[in-house]
């Protein structure tokens, strides 16, 4: 118990200085690096999702090599390193572009300046990678080993409970206070700030060494899972028979195989005394396998999740609560943590008790019942950000010198909170339930997945729209100055590709099988 302040303080300043750089990052790209606003969005998207899916090869090189104490201390060096790597760009002018005179156009970036903002970009990814997957499942390590008279689960159940209050305390405070330095104070103050924060968590992970228990690296599930293709493929030609024999694990709870995706059977059946994989082995890839139709249906949430121009909008408008305080542009993202922290807790608390009562299930809802209402929230959240934006340019574009309050932005951000709060909870929660209790660690990197596909997807989306759109000498929907540009469009693409996807998850839903038949297993 002594080591699990360390491990949460390394986490929640680690999301608060990683977080603290996300919302104004499009801003610095486009008013410091001189970038359109397509190509700074299509940049983030990318970082997104190169930092998400590293957390893949973080997973796997925790799991078979180095453990995930050495992980998350090489994670938590390489991205303060990127992170001082990136004040650098705000205190050095050599680093970034220059306008030689006011109201003269500037130049654009030089491959040298870029290469400095990708490296901090990249080393901040590893750090991510290698930091995220490994620090959860780090602190349960701690907790599984302690000596109590009662049941450690409920330690654990405690631990992940903190383990989320300071991940949304951590984004709280970036999207409030280091946003808010950032705007009031510069660059140079607003990336200090990370920098000194990320450097105390550091440090906090690294002075609870000695106290840390280091569980002994098992065999990785993933080389399990080439194993099973690589023996799969090699008895391609196998005819299974009624009578076969199938190789079963000792050290893993004995699983019986099913009919479904049988060809990968032949990678366990014994042949000849030959080195074959086990059954085990196959149906945990078959429970990957079988999870990805309903996994990817939470992918295009985490793009609606991750735009960039609801900042851009509410650079634009009036972000005034009182006559001396305004509101970042940045930080009303805020109000989509505050939606889904407040109702996590309303719906834990209140409505569980009540809907288990006529459900029958101890959750409320189903996951998949959930993860539909998040879809279709995410529907709504699309098209009233559709309509305020449409709102808003019709304003910025008339005679009139009334601007639009930027307080009309919450209501989408809290409606995308409310999505994230049904949907991406649910989906975490089913990929736990589908994958065997061994393969936890898989299903924490399948989930992180779904954000680094995500940010490919709204990567591909923006680039294809602002192509088309920019056609024959027309402004393109998504210009950096918005009030030429239509972004009320992109939304309403977005809202049509968030019904589709919601067609698709009932269809999931349909085709999805609940059991599977069982294959005779001769002993």
């Amino acid at each position: 118990m002594k080591t699990m302040p360390f491990i949460i303080v390394n986490e929640a300043f680690e999301k608060v200085a990683s977080y603290g750089l996300l919302p104004n990052m499009i801003l610095y790209l486009t008013e410091v690096y001189k970038m359109q606003a397509v190509t700074g969005s299509t940049l983030l998207y990318i970082w997104s999702a190169f930092s998400n899916g590293l957390s893949l090869f973080g997973a796997f090189v925790s799991d078979s090599n180095l453990g995930p104490f050495r992980v998350i201390a090489f994670g938590s060096l390489s991205t303060l390193l990127g992170m001082s790597l990136l004040l650098l760009t705000s205190m050095v002018p050599q680093l970034t572009p220059s306008c030689n005179e006011p109201g003269t156009s500037c130049s654009l970036a030089t491959p040298t300046q870029l290469v400095v903002l990708f490296a901090s970009f990249g080393l901040m990814s590893i750090g991510t990678g290698c930091i995220r997957p490994c620090c959860i499942t780090f602190g349960a390590d701690q907790l599984k080993h302690v000596r109590t008279g009662n049941n450690n689960q409920r330690l654990i159940d405690s631990y992940f409970n903190w383990y989320y209050a300071s991940v949304s305390m951590s984004a709280f405070v970036a999207f409030t206070v280091v946003v808010y330095i950032q705007d009031q104070l510069g660059w140079r103050v607003g990336f200090a700030v990370p920098v000194f924060i990320m450097a105390c968590s550091a440090i906090v992970f690294l002075i609870g060494s000695p106290l840390y228990v280091k569980v002994k690296v098992k065999e990785s599930p993933y080389s399990g899972f080439i194993q099973v293709l690589v023996m799969a493929f090699k008895n391609r030609r196998i005819h299974l028979r009624p009578d076969d024999c199938y190789n079963h694990s000792n050290e893993m709870d004995r699983v019986e195989l099913t009919e479904n995706l049988r060809f990968l059977n032949k990678a366990c059946v014994v042949r000849d005394m030959n080195i074959v994989s086990t059954v085990e082995q196959v149906e945990s890839l078959k429970s990957v396998i079988q999870m990805v139709p309903m996994w990817s249906t939470g992918i295009l949430l985490f793009t609606n999740i991750s735009l960039s121009y609801p900042t851009l909008q509410a650079k634009t408008m009036n972000r005034h609560v009182t006559s001396w305080f305004e509101i970042p542009a940045g930080s009303y993202s805020v109000f989509m943590v505050l939606t889904l922290t407040i109702w996590v807790a309303f719906y834990d608390r209140i409505l569980v008790p009540i809907l288990a009562k006529y459900t029958h299930d101890p959750r409320g809802l189903t996951t998949k019942t959930r993860m539909g209402i998040g879809l279709l929230i995410s529907i709504i959240a699309m098209m009233v950000s559709a309509i305020v934006e449409s709102i808003r340019r019709d304003l910025a574009n008339s005679n009139t010198p009334v601007h639009m309050s930027a307080m009309w932005l919450v209501p989408q951000y809290a409606l995308l909170g409310l999505a994230e709060a049904f949907n991406v909870i649910a989906l975490m929660e089913y990929c736990y339930s589908e994958l065997p209790k061994s393969m936890s660690s898989v299903a924490m990197a399948v989930f992180t997945l779904s954000s680094a596909v995500a940010g490919l997807l709204g990567s591909l989306l923006i680039n294809i729209v602002d192509s088309v759109t920019s056609q024959g000498s027309n402004v393109s929907w998504l210009s950096t100055d918005i009030n030429e540009g239509h972004v009320d469009y992109y939304y309403w693409l977005l809202s049509f590709l968030n019904l589709v996807n919601f067609l698709y998850f009932l269809i999931c839903c349909r085709v999805q099988r609940s059991s599977s038949s069982p294959v005779y297993i001769v002993t």
